[in-house]
């Protein structure tokens, strides 16, 4: 068999607690009608005194629970945080691998923002090439907004949800199969997003200010200020480009793009879904768009919460090819497929 040859065992995930978006839209924003446009119903919010590393851990133990693997016989822990750190000069990769009993498993923490989750099948197919002695993977991402950083319902035209997935990777395993992943980099956007304050750039916020009175989206508008017409075709980029990593795993791995049958995008509002489905041909119902209202946006961890949610339902079948995709922070495009 090929030594990146590895499919999915089982898949977990783990959500904070429900919230309804129009009975409290107003307690985050002082607009909530444009929120309620987004289209979303509900989102997740974990409880107070839970940290992302506990909110991973209970996904990565549900998902070893599945799959009947102990955690001392992984051979490699991966973490996709797409949070902000709980501390500075901290690994929530090898802190997550305590909190589950991973004994001296190496591991390995991708902070690519929303990217992380997908673009890590590409990283594991390393580990599995390499390493003809690994035999099992776990992947975790995890999401979970720090409100003292960000504000859930203004960073972006997403709204901030807390979850995570796990997933149990197993070489040799025929089901959910990896088949591709592809990324595309555009580095002159890098600066987009961020939270300004906090870190080495500007540790601290001038006085009378913070992180909470920035408008991300805001930033990115003034970025484009002098050039309108750049903004509009950065705008058109947007899904031109997840079209093109889209096409290019198919490629890379001789799927007629036809043949997927689901694609799962990130938690976005229903409007960009929907400009999504349209620009790589797949119908909107084929897509993540009915379960985006009420899981509202879990960062990276959004592909495979929703994966999850079908394989329970048991709405995949054998011969499916599911696409997850989405774009992030850095600006990265990305696109991993999985057969069933």
């Amino acid at each position: 068999m090929p030594v990146t040859d590895f499919g999915v065992l089982a898949v977990a995930h783990a959500l904070g607690d429900p919230r309804d978006v129009a009975a409290t839209a107003a307690d985050h924003v002082d607009d909530p009608d444009r929120v309620l446009l987004w289209g979303y119903r509900g989102y997740h919010r974990a409880p107070e005194g839970t940290t992302p590393t506990a909110l991973a851990a209970r996904a990565a133990e549900k998902a070893l629970a599945k799959a009947g693997v102990d955690p001392r016989d992984l051979d490699l822990v991966v973490v996709a945080d797409s949070s902000v750190p709980e501390y500075l000069l901290w690994d929530t990769s090898a802190a997550v691998a305590r909190a589950i009993g991973a004994d001296t498993a190496p591991t390995l923490l991708l902070s690519q923002g929303c990217a992380s989750g997908v673009t890590a099948f590409q990283q594991i197919a390393g580990t599995f090439a390499t390493r003809p002695d690994a035999d099992t993977v776990l992947l975790v991402a995890v999401n979970q907004v720090s409100e003292a950083h960000t504000n859930r319902m203004r960073f972006n035209t997403l709204l901030g949800s807390d979850g995570a997935a796990a997933a149990v990777l197993r070489r040799g395993h025929d089901r959910l199969r990896w088949l591709a992943t592809e990324q595309l980099t555009d580095p002159t956007y890098a600066d987009f997003y961020r939270v300004e304050y906090g870190g080495a750039g500007a540790p601290h916020a001038p006085e009378g200010t913070g992180n909470l009175d920035i408008d991300p989206l805001a930033l990115v508008y003034r970025h484009f200020r002098r050039e309108p017409e750049h903004l509009a075709r950065f705008v058109r980029t947007l899904n031109s480009r997840v079209r093109t990593v889209f096409e290019d795993a198919c490629d890379r791995s001789g799927i007629d793009p036809g043949r997927v049958t689901r694609f799962l995008y990130l938690n976005d509002n229903q409007d960009s879904l929907a400009d999504v489905a349209k620009a790589v041909g797949v119908p909107l119902d084929r897509t993540n768009a009915e379960l985006a209202k009420d899981l509202g946006h879990c960062g990276g961890a959004d592909q495979l919460i929703c994966l999850d949610t079908l394989l329970e339902r048991g709405e995949l079948a054998e011969g499916d090819v599911v696409a997850l995709a989405g774009l992030s922070i850095g600006m990265h495009w990305y696109c991993t497929l999985l057969a069933v």
